[in-house]
């Protein structure tokens, strides 16, 4: 890897930020980044995991593989397991993250765990995948080539015993950048994306396909709906508009901003939420309020908290008091 191309890697590991991680992964430096997904389903009351066999290794492992240019790592993780195994996941909430050496290089996959019905048919490409085989995940460890891929499977395993795996992702978007305030003289909620914001809203749909959320919330302000209208368009969806989440309106009332994003995340489902800069410290709050402390800690704290067209993924349970149990912070890729 020429310098150019590991300063890329160490940047795009600081735009993923999980709660799952350990310190050691938060805050170190790769020089090569990957990512995967561990297919589970409970088949007979038993939880399974989806093991795959890799004749160029001659391994068994989970499927993963590197970034490609361009790419966030989240659907690095979301294309490697359709390209090897056939399978369209939709990610579940992260597992660990594991870090080895190959050829004197360091080496990270960021893993998240796929729910599986147990009617679905998958199928090896033949090439990075020859075999696959549903096992009884508390047996898989000895079936595992690398010991490293044990820490995903811990978690997994761990989360299926709390009922953490049925959790639903909250996705909290900044809009992407908008044309400057100062050379527009219009109705301030008519301001649109610029040049670079229309692509990078692209590249928020992109990213919001690995969770794949059926319901969109927005502010009505132009630059939020064009950030989340190319997800909307793409799955015919219809954008639920939240007039508390403008600017102007939780400014003046930030409590009733506040609940507008709290009944929001009491549907426990799988939805977007798109909104103003000024408003995340808003919506943080709410969200380290319902999340424990050791998860908490990866929201941003300073201003301007997320750039432009970056998101934060809040796995959420039913209920009143910590029920968020991972948080992500993603940066999608863009120019």
């Amino acid at each position: 890897m020429n310098e150019s191309k590991a300063l890329q890697a160490l940047e795009r590991v600081r735009e993923l930020h999980r709660s799952s991680d350990a310190e050691e992964i938060q805050l170190g430096s790769f020089d090569v980044i990957a990512a995967g997904a561990i297919p589970w389903r409970v088949f007979d009351g038993e939880l399974q995991v989806l093991m795959i066999h890799r004749p160029k290794y001659n391994d068994w492992s989970w499927p993963k593989g590197k970034l490609d240019d361009g790419e966030a790592i989240a659907e690095c993780a979301v294309r490697e397991v359709r390209e090897e195994i056939g399978l369209d996941i939709s990610l579940g909430i992260p597992l660990a993250a594991t870090t080895y050496s190959v050829r004197q290089r360091t080496k990270v996959v960021y893993y998240w765990a796929a729910k599986v019905s147990t009617s679905t048919v998958v199928t090896p490409d033949g090439t990075e995948c020859d075999q696959v085989q549903w096992i009884a995940a508390e047996r898989v460890g000895q079936f595992l080539s690398n010991p490293a891929d044990t820490g995903p499977l811990d978690d997994l395993i761990a989360a299926q015993r709390s009922g953490h795996l049925a959790a639903k992702p909250f996705i909290l978007v900044r809009h992407a950048k908008a044309k400057p305030r100062g050379k527009w003289t219009r109705a301030e909620g008519e301001r649109p994306l610029a040049a670079t914001g229309r692509r990078q809203a692209q590249a928020v749909s992109r990213l919001l396909e690995a969770w794949k959320p059926e319901h969109v919330a927005s502010s009505p302000w132009m630059r939020c709906v064009q950030t989340v209208a190319p997800y909307v368009t793409s799955h015919a969806l219809k954008l639920k508009s939240v007039r508390a989440v403008t600017e102007h309106a939780a400014h003046r009332h930030p409590k009733a901003a506040a609940k507008a994003i709290v009944k929001l995340l009491e549907k426990n489902r799988a939805q977007v939420l798109c909104t103003h800069r000024p408003v995340l410290p808003i919506a943080l709050k709410t969200l380290a309020s319902r999340s424990p402390k050791q998860v908490a800690r990866v929201l941003p704290a300073h201003d301007p908290y997320l750039e432009p067209g970056s998101i934060i993924v809040a796995h959420h349970l039913p209920g009143d008091e910590e029920r968020i149990i991972s948080l992500e912070v993603h940066t999608p890729y863009h120019d």
